[in-house]
């Protein structure tokens, strides 16, 4: 599922640098673009920050 969510990202990061490039950076589809970038960004700090906190407490509980 990380993984989808991360080619995902990557695809619409792609996208936007190309709309960049070829409409400008106020272009509305860029910013279209962007703003579907922030949502995906924000689903994949929602769904995998609290894994990592929790992989980051249990190895520090290892080093103890």
């Amino acid at each position: 599922m990380a993984k989808d969510l991360l080619k995902e990202l990557e695809k619409k990061r792609q996208l936007m640098i190309q709309s960049g490039i070829e409409y400008g950076l106020q272009n509305p589809e860029t910013i279209r673009i962007s703003k579907e970038l922030d949502h995906l960004i924000n689903e994949f700090e929602v769904k995998y920050a609290n894994e990592n906190e929790q992989l980051e407490k249990n190895n520090e509980c290892n080093y103890i």
